[in-house]
């Protein structure tokens, strides 16, 4: 199992939902980083559970503890090490599923690989793995920011509502971090409404990169979006990626998708702010696609261990909807992508050594 991204800001997560912590340890933290502890609080909360009516009741404080690389409130340059524990777990939730194949997760394809799965909420596939991603996340943001760089994202869509504007100020002042404000409340509302029915449903987040220069990428391989679209689909619930146009880039023509040049700059950002896979300068622009979560409470036809054809009644804690919780997630995944090419881009050239 690969548990760890990146090559010069490269981390390493560890833990499970229902284990005694999870965490992360982070390589390549340049020495003397002011490490705004505050701040990384601030970033955990956003993700944290039991935060509104439309996520999960698990109630964790998620408050981070730094074990090793911050010495008088800077990074050291050694590894740094972050620690959130866990200390409301109910495992006796995910007793009757012990032995069977619970539909939309990877109980089957764990068990498949590995002979072997933790049921208490899924152990590393479970989307509370995503605490320690946010955590180093949010040491690359503390980085990114003395470069004038920052990631922003929210909800674009719930179900079938969709949102027109985009008026940032407002995304952490609605539970479905939504930044347009009718929107956010008809958004809320389906959320509610799937609950009401022990369904749920899925969504799309919208996410830019802001001051990234031009030439941070790695062709052939690494481009800036191939390591976005990666990081993206790394995140449990994720199933579709979209650069700038994106899928609609399927029925235009070239003289009307190319950015044309001034000496100004861009005349637009069809392109989403990537061309050859290198940063171009302008905002990085793109979307994912989050499936309605997989554990709802209407009974669903599975198997068994033995291959017995039987009917799954999951019980738990369970977000209705995980696209409000994986907009920070996003914007984590996006800086670490971003930090480590950056620090990547300063070894391509010799005046840049």
């Amino acid at each position: 199992m690969n548990n760890s991204f990146g090559e010069l800001f490269r981390i390493t997560t560890f833990g499970e939902s229902h284990g005694a912590a999870l965490g992360v340890v982070i390589d390549g933290v340049p020495a003397g980083l002011e490490i705004d502890t505050d701040f990384i609080a601030s970033e955990m909360a956003r993700r944290r559970p039991g935060q509104s009516d439309v996520s999960t009741a698990r109630n964790e404080a998620d408050a981070p503890e730094i074990l090793s690389g911050v010495f008088e409130g800077k990074s050291t340059g050694t590894p740094l090490t972050l620690l959130i524990r866990n200390s409301n777990q109910h495992s006796s939730d995910y007793s009757n599923i012990m032995n069977l194949y619970r539909p939309g997760h990877a109980d089957y394809t764990f068990d498949k690989k590995y002979g072997i799965r933790d049921y208490r909420g899924g152990g590393r596939s479970s989307g509370r793995e995503t605490c320690a991603r946010v955590a180093a996340g949010a040491v690359a943001k503390l980085l990114l920011r003395q470069f004038g760089i920052s990631v922003r994202a929210c909800t674009i869509q719930i179900g079938s509502v969709k949102a027109e504007k985009r008026d940032w100020s407002i995304v952490e002042t609605n539970p479905v971090r939504c930044a347009d404000a009718s929107a956010a409340e008809a958004m809320h509302e389906e959320i509610r409404s799937a609950a009401s029915r022990s369904d749920s449903v899925g969504g799309m987040i919208h996410c830019e990169i802001l001051g990234v220069p031009a030439g941070l990428g790695e062709p052939v391989f690494d481009k800036f979006d191939a390591l976005l679209a990666h990081a993206m689909l790394s995140i449990g619930g994720v199933k579709g990626f979209e650069l700038g146009r994106g899928f609609g880039v399927a029925e235009q023509y070239g003289s009307t998708n190319n950015d044309g040049m001034t000496p100004e700059g861009f005349l637009s950002n069809h392109a989403g702010g990537i061309l050859g896979g290198i940063s171009n300068g302008n905002v990085i622009d793109f979307r994912i696609a989050v499936k309605p979560t997989p554990s709802i409470f209407l009974p669903q036809q599975t198997v068994d261990r033995d291959g017995n054809q039987v009917e799954a009644k999951i019980r738990g804690r369970h977000d209705p909807c995980l696209v409000p919780r994986i907009v920070p997630v996003a914007e984590a995944m996006a800086a670490l992508v971003t930090a480590d090419l950056f620090l990547r881009s300063r070894i391509n050239r010799m005046d840049q050594l």
